[in-house]
């Protein structure tokens, strides 16, 4: 399986969605895609994850890491993510209490504002 990234803006976020698996062999695509998006000086960004099959810690490092660099200029990321088996890897890790988890881009937008 690979990983599927497009990129659009919506009500002034950053939306990033994402499908397929992140793991050891695709994450490094989302974490240049993050990186690139910051660099432009994107700070506000939504990970929509809605169609994500698989996560592994790999995957995890990525979104910490992306969490880290907007964070340094003052941004936010935000995940959308409804899938319990998804959802179920972040309670484990405690990552729930570092990411704001919402179940629609919609609701991320309203918490973002």
């Amino acid at each position: 399986m690979d990983l599927s990234l497009s990129t659009r803006t919506e009500g002034g976020r950053t939306i990033v969605e994402v499908g397929g698996e992140i793991d050891v062999y695709t994450a490094p695509k989302l974490r240049e895609q993050l990186v690139e998006l910051v660099n432009e000086g994107q700070f506000h960004l939504i990970v929509d994850m809605e169609a994500v099959d698989f996560l592994d810690s790999t995957g995890l490092g990525v979104l910490v890491g992306g969490l880290k660099r907007v964070r340094a200029h003052e941004g936010s990321l935000q995940l959308v993510c409804t899938q319990e088996r998804i959802l179920k890897i972040f309670r484990i890790t405690g990552l729930t209490k570092v990411f704001p988890i919402h179940p629609s881009v919609a609701t991320a937008i309203e918490a973002s504002d």
